[in-house]
């Protein structure tokens, strides 16, 4: 039951740190994009550059990376985005696998609770020569039940937290993903043709 507990307080801690987090890390991709929009069609770059540094969160980290190189090709583009990308997701997934694992292991401990207390039971029995009352045989029974239903009780929830957090994580970034392909966008048709093709050339 300790170690029961520990899951459960480690799993609790986990979950909130992480809620929060991702609270922290998602913004209103619309919004920003719809503004740096206008910024850069209008050729205000740096007002762009400085609006996606002011805003938190990794999809503002991918479109300031792409804007620090406005005038590359659209395959340097993308490939800034992309790395960019790369570098954010270790953080989004961070102690995600430690929720994952609490899941799985606190039915396996409530198990070995349960085993326990059978055995417990057993004991009881035998020591008495195969008789013993039911108040005997009821604790081995009860803590064996008590284990399971505890590890079960962990288990579940923290399976759901960690099932909400990983969708959390994927809406980021499929936000990280489009913010990366509509600045590419946007960048690529805000450069004439001919310094477009130039800048192609150079990458």
């Amino acid at each position: 039951m300790w170690l029961i507990l520990l899951c459960s307080v480690v799993a609790l801690g986990v979950f909130l740190e992480r809620l929060l987090y991702l609270h922290k890390a998602s913004i209103r991709v619309g919004e920003l994009l719809g503004g740096l929009s206008l910024q850069i069609r209008n050729g205000r770059l740096d007002e762009a550059l400085g609006e996606a540094s002011s805003a938190p969160g990794p999809v503002a980290r991918i479109l300031q990376a792409a804007l620090l190189h406005p005038h590359g090709g659209r395959e340097v583009l993308l490939s800034v985005t992309r790395d960019a990308a790369l570098l954010e997701i270790p953080s989004l997934e961070r102690n995600l696998p430690i929720l994952s694992t609490l899941a799985y292991l606190t039915p396996l401990i409530g198990l070995l609770g349960t085993v326990l207390g059978l055995l417990d039971a057993f004991l009881v029995l035998s020591s008495h020569g195969g008789y013993a009352t039911a108040a005997e045989l009821s604790r081995g029974v009860y803590q064996s039940l008590l284990d399971a239903a505890a590890g079960l009780g962990v288990a579940i929830p923290a399976l759901v937290g960690h099932a909400y957090l990983s969708s959390r994580v994927n809406d980021i970034i499929q936000d990280m993903e489009r913010a990366g392909i509509e600045v590419v966008n946007l960048l690529s048709d805000a450069r004439p043709q001919g310094t477009a093709g130039t800048a192609e050339k150079e990458a």
